[in-house]
């Protein structure tokens, strides 16, 4: 038997949850959460490839925020498997041998539920290595689920054990923090992000949000990508710091961005009538949205120039799609990572983020890392919901701790 935390179906938290969880986060950490402490047997899977491990960090992502708040579409509901632990960015120990790796191992999880995991022959996606495009994650030995942490059969790193398949399993070099450690994965989607973008040469970049997607976004595009000005919208303190250390030109706070960008590129701002948003004729090359609101992902489609790119890297809200009509935008989305990268010569999104993460930069952010045991929940929910503000990076579940 383990300790674990429970997602459960739950209608009424949901219906309360998508009405006031945005005006009333505490609720979500209180009674609108369809989340509850457990206690349940270990999840196995009794197939050669798969092996246990034992959770040493679990970090809590937007995406599980959305879900626990309602905010999450109900297109992603045939692709998950209820009750399920959540837990996707996660650090752990191999509590037995899996093939080349021994028991002990200290590992990192690429949490998308490919082919491979799945025991069932490669679609056309994983063949050519966009995992992460993988077509049959709800079909093959396992319940249906976009990754663990959202998938019944597999548990999650927001408890004390879950398990996975080799071709999942990255070895976390013996330099590398625990808390160096956890934000691997999400790394690793930012090298997507920055790949995804198309950035050509001295091309001016727009990033929305200055959050750990935001941040993390910031140090791909600098390093794998040959963009120009670099503009970060942050609206606390301590993130205009991180973006600036990471390789951002300027940060600027949200109502700024826009009359910024004007005065930088010679764009034209233009006021709708009843207080409709601002937007730009002219503006960045390529934005990203790495938030997910309805205000960042307008401000990256209001600040994009003609024919200019959006790049989607945060789960995204409703907005109005006027501008990317109008302005003939791209809107390009960005999900998890690829076990072959385009531009990376065959290597995955983790082999670089793992380098990526022993950089001065992500070691500053890992020191910002709160953990919680799993008993604290509601406090790590409360926390993670006002991370920004708190000068938090990440928080994460360490069910090893009972303090």
């Amino acid at each position: 038997m383990m300790l674990a935390l429970e997602f459960y179906r739950s209608v009424s938290r949901h219906v309360v949850g998508k009405a006031a969880g945005g005006r009333l986060p505490g609720l979500l950490s209180g009674y609108a959460a369809p989340l509850r402490l457990v206690t349940v047997e270990e999840p196995r899977v009794d197939r050669p490839g798969w092996a246990r491990l034992r959770t040493r960090l679990s970090g809590v992502c937007g995406s599980d925020l959305g879900a626990l708040s309602g905010r999450t579409s109900l297109y992603f509901s045939p692709l998950v498997s209820m009750p399920f632990v959540p837990g996707h960015e996660i650090v752990a120990d191999l509590i037995e041998d899996c093939e080349d790796l021994p028991a002990g191992t200290r590992v990192v999880v690429d949490p998308v539920l490919t082919c491979a995991a799945r025991g069932v022959d490669p679609c056309d996606a994983c063949v050519g290595g966009a995992t992460n495009r993988c077509g049959r994650i709800t079909v093959g030995d396992l319940a249906p689920g976009l990754q663990t942490g959202f998938c019944a059969d597999t548990g999650g790193g927001w408890g004390e054990v879950l398990v996975a398949h080799r071709s999942q399993l990255h070895p976390v070099p013996e330099g590398h923090s625990d808390e160096q450690a956890i934000l691997t994965e999400p790394m690793a989607c930012a090298v997507h992000t920055a790949l995804r973008a198309g950035i050509r040469d001295n091309e001016r970049v727009l990033i929305s949000g200055a959050g750990s997607v935001g941040l993390l976004a910031t140090l791909a595009i600098r390093t794998l990508t040959g963009a120009g000005e670099i503009t970060v919208v942050a609206k606390h303190h301590h993130q205009r710091e991180h973006a600036l250390a990471l390789g951002a030109t300027e940060v600027v706070e949200p109502g700024a961005a826009l009359r910024r960008l004007r005065r930088t590129t010679g764009a034209f701002l233009v006021t709708p009538e009843l207080g409709a948003a601002s937007y730009l004729l002219g503006g960045a090359d390529v934005a990203v949205d790495a938030v997910g609101s309805k205000q960042s992902l307008e401000t990256a489609l209001h600040a994009t120039r003609a024919g200019g790119r959006v790049v989607l890297s945060g789960m995204p809200a409703a907005a109005d799609l006027s501008a990317a009509w109008f302005r003939e935008l791209e809107v390009v989305g960005t999900y998890a990572s690829a076990r072959s990268e385009t531009g990376l010569d065959g290597r995955s999104a983790f082999e670089i983020a793992t380098e990526l993460v022993a950089g001065d930069g992500v070691t500053s952010l890992a020191k910002t890392v709160a953990s919680y045991p799993l008993h604290r929940w509601r406090e790590a929910l409360d926390h993670a919901h006002g991370a920004g503000r708190l000068g938090t990076v990440k928080v994460a579940f360490d069910p090893r701790s009972e303090r």
